[in-house]
Formats: C-alpha cells, sequence, structure tokens
C-alpha cells in the first residue's frame, strides 16, 4: 500500500483508478490519496502549462515516481483529455496496464480567461473542449467499461467559477455543463452499480492566476475592505491546499459511499458542504389568458421578489 499523503488505509485495495490532470495541483493531490487508500492508479497529464500550451512528460512522470517510491502501484500517460480518441487511449491504459478500472476523477483542465466583449473563438472553443469535451470522452469510454462490471465510481470536477466569475465565462461554462452533465450520467448509470458525483474545489494551485487573485483583491476593494480584511483573505488562501480536499474524493470513491449519486460538493480546506439541488422558491400564476406585459411590470417585483436588489445577481 502506497504511504503517499494521508494514508487511508486499505479501503480501495484492488481498485484501479485514473485521474485526469494529475501532474499538478488538485489532480496530484487526488492521485496520492486514492493510492494512499490502496488504488493502482493511472497519473494522466499531457504536462502543457495552465492555458494548455506546450507538451512534457516530466510532470506525470515525477507523480508516478512519488506513488512508486513509497509503496503503491502507478503508471503515467500523457494523451490529452480534449481529443475522443486520446481519451479512449486514456481509459484503455488502465486496461492494459491493470486488466480493469474502477474510478474516474476528471480533473483535467486549461484556463483561457478573457472577459466576454474581448474572447475570441479560440479561447472559447479550447476552453469547453479541455473541460466539458474532456469530461465527457472520458465519461463515455469508462460508463463501458462500468456498466458490464456494475461498479464504478465518477468523480467531476467543477468549479465555484460556475456560479458566476468576472473574466471566465468560458470555464464556467464549461464546469457549469459539467453539473448537469454529473446528473444525467447519475442518473443513467444508477441502476448498474456506478456513482457521478461533482466537486467545486477551492485551492490554490496553477488555475489561481496571479490575474484572478488580483481580479478578487480589486472586487473586495471596490465593496469597501479594510487592508485588515484583505490581508486576512490572504491568510485564509494560503490554507486553501489541495491535500485538504483529497480525502474526499477516496471516500467518494469508496464502497462507503455507495449512497451518494448526482450530487455537487463544495470542497474549502478542511469544509465539506454539499449543495442543494436547483428548485423553484417561488412561483406566480395567471389562471385566465397570457400574462400581459403591464401584468409582468406590477407582479414580478412583489411576487418573485422580496427586495428589488434581489433581481441582480450583482450584489
Amino acid at each position: 500500500m502506497s504511504k503517499a499523503g494521508t494514508d487511508m488505509g486499505n479501503r480501495l485495495a484492488g481498485k484501479v483508478a485514473i485521474v485526469t490532470g494529475a501532474g499538478n495541483g488538485i489532480g496530484r493531490a487526488e492521485a496520492l490519496a486514492l493510492t494512499s487508500a490502496g488504488a493502482s492508479i493511472v497519473i494522466n497529464d499531457l504536462g502543457g502549462w495552465i492555458d494548455g500550451s506546450g507538451l512534457s512528460s516530466a510532470a506525470a512522470d515525477n507523480v508516478v515516481v512519488e506513488i512508486v517510491k513509497n509503496g503503491g502501484r502507478a503508471v503515467a500517460n500523457y494523451d490529452s483529455v480534449a481529443n475522443s480518441k486520446s481519451a479512449d487511449n486514456i481509459i484503455q491504459c488502465a486496461m492494459d496496464n491493470y486488466g480493469r478500472l474502477d474510478i474516474l476523477v476528471n480533473n483535467a483542465g486549461i484556463l483561457r480567461d478573457r472577459f466576454i466583449y474581448n474572447m475570441t473563438d479560440e479561447e472559447w472553443d479550447d476552453v469547453i473542449r479541455v473541460h466539458l469535451y474532456g469530461t465527457f470522452y472520458c465519461t463515455r469510454a469508462a460508463c463501458r467499461i462500468f456498466k458490464p462490471q456494475r461498479w464504478g465510481r465518477i468523480i467531476n470536477t467543477s468549479s465555484l467559477s460556475g456560479l458566476g466569475m468576472m473574466g471566465q465565462p468560458n470555464y464556467s461554462a464549461a464546469k457549469e455543463g459539467i453539473v448537469g452533465f454529473t446528473r444525467t450520467v447519475a442518473i443513467e448509470m444508477a441502476k448498474y452499480g456506478v456513482t457521478c458525483n461533482a466537486l467545486r474545489p477551492q485551492a490554490t494551485t496553477r488555475m489561481l492566476t496571479p490575474e484572478l487573485r488580483a481580479e478578487w483583491l480589486r472586487k473586495l476593494q471596490s465593496l469597501g475592505a479594510t487592508p485588515e480584511q484583505i490581508e486576512a483573505l490572504e491568510k485564509e488562501i494560503a490554507h486553501l491546499t489541495a491535500e485538504k480536499i483529497a480525502p474526499f474524493v477516496a471516500y467518494l470513491a469508496s464502497e462507503d459511499a455507495a449512497y451518494i449519486n448526482g450530487r455537487t460538493f463544495h470542497l474549502k480546506a478542511n469544509e465539506i458542504g454539499i449543495y442543494s439541488e436547483p428548485t423553484v422558491v417561488k412561483q406566480m400564476n395567471k389562471y385566465v389568458g397570457l400574462w400581459t406585459l403591464d401584468d409582468l411590470i406590477n407582479s414580478v417585483p412583489k411576487e418573485l421578489f422580496d427586495k428589488p436588489e434581489q433581481i441582480s445577481i450583482i450584489q
């Protein structure tokens, strides 16, 4: 059993896992947690920079060396999730090396931040392809294995950016798309003993770019935050390590979490939260005829909102 990461016993002994984008940050921490729980693992990472540029085997290889050095079983894979055939190769890598697959963690991602009015087609397409297409491609290939064996765990990576983040219309669209995708896969695969859940993790990784950090600070300052409050936030960010998120991934991958399916979780340091699923919180009805514009002008503010400022997402 690997001693890499926090020791979690042998709960995943005999299981085989794939973690995409496992060469750094959250993916690396998740891989270490899974091997610490006894799983054999495929470390997938094409070794690119945060914007997807460049290729290198070093990122994946270094994690494999770390795991093997500590007594675990790991192999490297350098295929891209953003292409259907190469995503299939990632899944096949597990079958070729271990003869089975039980756990898929979709974590690979890139950033191409830009305000909506300046975003190029390429910046939009590249981010959607890696995050949303990549999650689809890998999940589809894994489900073709999970279905006949009637067991599997899929853990998808969404983001708080899916709830709205300035400068990330492509990233937020992809990440919120992953949440809807997760729900549907959970429904479709439940009868085969497969669960599919999503995470919105907060951790200081390469994804927390200097530009994004600066944007957070600018927003706080515009809201009247004091220097002391901003200093406190900086200290909090320093505690948001990927290693604190990883144990929950190992838990979701275990037999003990078989009852959890189609849900989305918020992970931040040692905090674990579960999101409520979207529901209609208020409703108004017109029982005769169609709504007129005057009806809506008069009814919407008082029937659907307690206060006018609640109408906008901007607070």
